[in-house]
């Protein structure tokens, strides 16, 4: 199982939100790029990246704290947030990432979603957001009332790389994972399910390795800025 870091960036510093409130914002970095380059150093495979103030505005705000990132290191990096249509897809991955999240754009336009995974194969994920099991867009503001699971099929045939699952009432609160919804989601679905939220300890994450469904990955920020998750210890500990 993938440990991926989590670098949230809001006005151009890593930040970590309390369950998605912008204005419960700590920052813990004003340099991403020297943050990513400390992950990476610790071993890591993969960098998970948020714009979001983009999530909110609909199109990149901090394009250039990202491509501070990618210029820093070659680890691949997936990024979520304002990514809404083909040509930010196109110009995110030609500036080197590995992969993009679609979040908001895959319950309103789930069409741009196939269109782009089939453009470019194995390059696009689908961010799903979730508030007690129905689907929140727009940095996590609106709610809908599409379900979880409903969504996630819905893209069963699209060619999607993965679904990042995040719950929201979970996130940044350092109170476990939900480890029961995860596993049920990746178990509904052929599509690997990389979880998000909650994650606040090694024993976190080894009970996501062990729910008895495939995942794919976990992500965790506070969790390794507050030092409650040693990274090199913790990607050792998940390749044993």
């Amino acid at each position: 199982m993938i440990l991926y870091p989590a670098i949230d960036l809001k006005d151009g510093q890593a930040v970590r939100l309390l369950r998605g409130d912008m204005d419960q914002a700590t920052v813990f970095s004003d340099n991403p790029a020297a943050q990513a380059r400390s992950f990476v150093e610790a071993g890591c495979d993969w960098l998970h990246l948020v714009d979001l103030n983009g999530a909110f505005a609909g199109e990149p705000v901090n394009a250039g704290a990202v491509e501070s990132i990618l210029a820093a290191t070659d680890t691949p990096a997936q990024l979520g947030g304002g990514i809404r249509d083909l040509k930010t897809i196109e110009t995110w991955l030609d500036k080197g990432l590995a992969r993009v999240i679609l979040g908001t754009v895959a319950v309103e336009n789930p069409d741009l979603v196939r269109e782009a995974a089939l453009a470019f194969p194995g390059q696009v994920a689908v961010g799903i957001d979730a508030r007690d099991g129905r689907v929140a867009t727009k940095g996590w503001a609106e709610d809908t009332g599409v379900m979880v699971t409903d969504l996630a099929k819905s893209f069963e045939d699209a060619g999607v790389t993965a679904i990042i699952y995040t719950d929201i009432n979970r996130d940044g609160a350092m109170q476990g994972p939900n480890i029961k919804a995860t596993a049920a989601l990746a178990q509904a679905v052929s599509i690997p399910v990389i979880a998000s939220g909650g994650v606040s300890s090694i024993n976190d994450l080894i009970a996501l390795r062990d729910c008895g469904a495939p995942l794919n990955g976990a992500i965790s920020g506070r969790a390794l800025y507050d030092g409650a998750i040693d990274l090199a210890e913790a990607l050792a500990v998940l390749k044993d």
